[in-house]
């Protein structure tokens, strides 16, 4: 059975420890599920940037934790005035 992991790094491709526990998920889709709930945690922990793999394969990445900050601040701000 597949191993879905993620792996934490700083910008510049360095890896390090998260803040929140990691998990090994069984699923792609619960792997970015618990990502999607602990991106912010992740980020305030130091990590800038996470790779899914599956098993020893890497699947996607690098994806900015960044950058979803960026667009909760823009969705938020777009439904202002509206």
């Amino acid at each position: 059975m597949a191993a879905w992991t993620w792996r934490f790094e700083k910008a510049d491709g360095t890896q390090v420890e998260p803040a929140v526990a990691p998990e090994e998920f069984t699923t792609q889709g619960d792997a970015e599920s618990w990502i999607g709930e602990n991106w912010k945690a992740l980020l305030e922990g130091g990590a800038d940037q996470v790779r899914l793999l599956e098993d020893d394969t890497e699947i996607y990445g690098p994806m900015s934790l960044h950058a979803d900050e960026a667009a909760a601040a823009e969705s938020g701000s777009a439904g202002e005035g509206a």
